[in-house]
């Protein structure tokens, strides 16, 4: 990764900085979506926009960049670091301030995007799924009424900090955060979902998940194809019970959970360790719709 983008403008990475005194860095003031691209072409980039202009209104921060120019940025930036497909963040932090909260409005964020190369999808991981693993660390509560995707990221350091701890036996795990009041919500960088006798469940957004852009069509799908869909709060002991468990993020699609580690070690095989029947429908489904085939 040789270049970035900050406010449409090719830099090198040695030169990619923000002041000091923005707000994004002293006090987290921003909002980031990350996504990837399907032949260079940046997948569901509408929807990530809407998500990241309805958290700017909130925090007092104009955002009008359209779908366009952000295109047009991914485009130059990908060319720029040779890339035929990629992992993209895009960020807009808050900008310079005086010291201190806001007493009003932004002026002036600044647009940062990153892009990295894809890595290329194990076929091993889609067919036999990776370990979750459940942490002590409880997720937090959101930031507003429905949680941002923000820089305010300690909580999901703290609970990688924790799934590290674990050592060998989970790596490349994910980490699984319940609330504090101990229902299921998701994972650190993923949301999570579940079958059981032929139904999809999810947990309900009142547990404080990020509503996630590849949740929201997941479910869409599912609706589409008359697989029953339920959004709950559901507990541990119950979630155990499943019959196929899957993550779901917007670069690594739907991942299927096929063990299940308890903070005492204790394992539960999920779907005789394979990716489920409905969990591979939807996975099918949802890169027929982005228009990827393996």
């Amino acid at each position: 990764m040789q270049y970035a983008a900050i406010n449409g403008a090719l830099v090198h990475m040695a030169a990619a900085v923000v002041p000091v005194t923005d707000h994004g860095f002293l006090y987290g003031l921003g909002l980031f979506e990350t996504f990837r691209t399907y032949r260079g072409v940046p997948y569901l980039l509408e929807r990530h926009l809407e998500r990241m202009a309805s958290g700017c209104r909130e925090l007092g921060i104009p955002f009008t960049t359209t779908a366009a120019e952000v295109t047009e940025w991914i485009t130059r930036l990908m060319h720029a670091n040779e890339l035929q497909d990629a992992y993209v963040r895009y960020t807009v932090s808050a900008g310079e301030a005086p010291l201190g909260l806001p007493s009003g409005d932004y002026m002036k964020p600044n647009h940062i995007v990153l892009a990295k190369a894809l890595s290329e999808p194990s076929p091993s991981l889609y067919e036999n799924g990776k370990m979750l693993q459940r942490l002590s660390t409880p997720r937090n509560t959101p930031e507003g009424e429905v949680r941002f995707k923000s820089l305010h990221y300690m909580n999901s350091i703290l609970a990688k900090r924790e799934l590290n701890g674990h050592g060998q036996q989970v790596q490349g795990a994910e980490g699984l955060q319940l609330t504090r009041d101990g229902y299921v919500a998701e994972g650190i960088v993923s949301n999570v979902f579940w079958v059981q006798e032929n139904v999809l469940y999810t947990p309900a957004l009142t547990t404080g998940i990020l509503p996630g852009i590849t949740r929201a069509v997941v479910l869409e799908i599912a609706n589409q194809r008359g697989i029953p869909c339920k959004e709950v709060l559901t507990s541990w002991d119950h979630f155990l019970q499943a019959d196929e468990i899957f993550l779901t993020g917007s670069v690594t699609e739907l991942v299927p959970v096929t063990t299940l580690r308890d903070r005492d070690g204790a394992e539960t095989i999920i779907s005789n360790g394979h990716i489920g029947p409905v969990t591979a429908a939807l996975l099918g489904m949802y890169r027929q719709k982005a228009g990827y085939t393996s």
